[in-house]
């Protein structure tokens, strides 16, 4: 069985928020199957299913075998629960989309190909849900729960009391769809536990409920905390939105600049909750760290597991060398290796110039000077550019007169000019 206890691997990393009776020994006694709900509203995970992603990994490590249950169905209705509006309802084709992508992630933290016993599946409810009727569902599901037992989750209560724009019977009923998943893979898989956020509770216990009453079977629900960040505001989000998996929409050095810019608060749940280091290697970081919190180490090994982990090591060190760029000693060699995309994003900000593609081949001091408003006039530019004060593309200017070629163009479009240390600029010939 199991090198590690599940259970106390997740306790330790601050992973468990309740336990049903029962569950702990369930997991002593055997190999078991538990599954997680994942969203597929979109065809890539964010940070936010992070946690019940590692949740899975550890569950796998541990010697169970872990469920992914993508919710086609369910993706279908909408869950009530933590939200005040209902949810755009998506078509299959969508689905079937989103649930090869999100597989494709999955597999770079679960084992799905080994010939493993505890191999992980992935499974989609809308398979099993697409062919019930509403007759047979209300008749075979719905007389096992009474509306009372339904109208006292937090989910619905919260809704019921004001809450957006109320509650329509389609969202009233999620709860006896998931229940019935858990059901259906009680039956057909041996699953015995569902995992998920302290927010599912109440969908899974439903499912534990229905168990009991259809076949007299005993299932466990085990939830982990709801993520926040140290000052109370939602972990995940920053202003552009989710900070996503997929690199089409968060690049990786974006997802690695996220990961280090956490407060030391955070970082000391984080790095428990989201790699994979044991015990000793973590007390001794926060240690190392709290004896020195300038030189941010929680912080840098946070972002290197988790970049490494969800990227690759190769996209990590581009990651490192893009953020040397701003803040260190980086070469022009290494800005040239930038893409376009990474390049705009680590000079997110900097103030940016464009100038016509036949204004290359002038001097330096005209470009800056008048096709630009880098500098106020040619005196300044040229007296700055003379004491060593100026680089194109990260390289000292020795002569204000050199001229500007297509030769310099970064990507093909971009100049980077340094004044002084910190003054960044971004020319863009188009």
């Amino acid at each position: 069985m199991a090198i590690k206890n599940f259970i106390e691997e997740l306790e330790w990393r601050g992973m468990i928020h309740t336990i049903m009776p029962g569950a702990k020994e369930q997991l002593e006694k055997e190999m078991t199957t538990a599954y997680l709900g994942i969203d597929p509203t979109a065809d890539s995970l964010h940070i936010g299913h992070l946690v019940g992603v590692m949740i899975l990994k550890h569950f796998q490590l541990c010697g169970h075998r872990p469920l992914a249950l993508v919710g086609g169905a369910t993706g279908m209705i909408g869950d009530p629960s933590g939200k005040s509006q209902e949810r755009n309802l998506l078509d299959e084709a969508t689905l079937r989309h989103n649930q090869e992508a999100i597989k494709r992630q999955l597999a770079k933290l679960l084992d799905f190909e080994s010939d493993a016993p505890n191999a992980a599946v992935m499974v989609n409810n809308y398979d099993w849900m697409k062919e019930f009727s509403f007759l047979d569902f209300i008749r075979d599901i719905g007389k096992l729960i009474t509306v009372n037992y339904m109208m006292a989750k937090d989910s619905v209560k919260k809704r019921f009391n004001g809450e957006g724009d109320g509650m329509s019977f389609t969202e009233f009923t999620y709860q006896l769809v998931q229940g019935y998943d858990f059901l259906h893979l009680y039956q057909t898989m041996n699953c015995r536990i569902q995992l998920g956020g302290a927010d599912q509770w109440g969908n899974i216990t439903t499912g534990t409920e229905l168990i009991r009453r259809k076949l007299s079977g005993e299932a466990y629900a085990i939830t982990c905390p709801l993520i926040t960040k140290a000052d109370g505001t939602k972990f995940g989000k920053t202003e552009s939105g989710n900070v996503w998996l997929d690199p089409r929409y968060t690049s990786p050095y974006k997802f690695y600049q996220f990961w280090l810019n956490v407060s030391d608060e955070d970082a000391e749940r984080y790095i428990k909750i989201f790699t994979l280091l044991d015990r000793a290697t973590i007390e001794s970081l926060i240690t190392e760290h709290q004896a020195a919190p300038h030189l941010r180490l929680l912080q840098k090994r946070l972002a290197e597991e988790i970049t490494t982990m969800i990227h690759s090591r190769e996209e990590y060190e581009k990651a490192i060398e893009a953020s040397q760029i701003l803040f260190g000693g980086a070469t022009s060699d290494a800005l040239k290796k930038l893409d376009e995309q990474t390049l705009l994003q680590v000079f997110e900000g900097v103030p940016q110039f464009r100038i016509a593609r036949n204004d290359l081949g002038c001097p330096m001091v005209d470009l800056y000077a008048e096709k630009t408003q880098i500098f106020a006039s040619k005196g300044e530019c040229r007296k700055l550019i003379q004491g060593g004060g100026v680089s194109l593309n990260k390289e000292k200017i020795a002569d204000p007169m050199q001229s500007v070629t297509e030769a310099d163009l970064i990507a093909g479009k971009y100049l980077l000019v340094q004044r002084g240390k910190k003054n960044y600029y971004l020319v863009i010939a188009e």
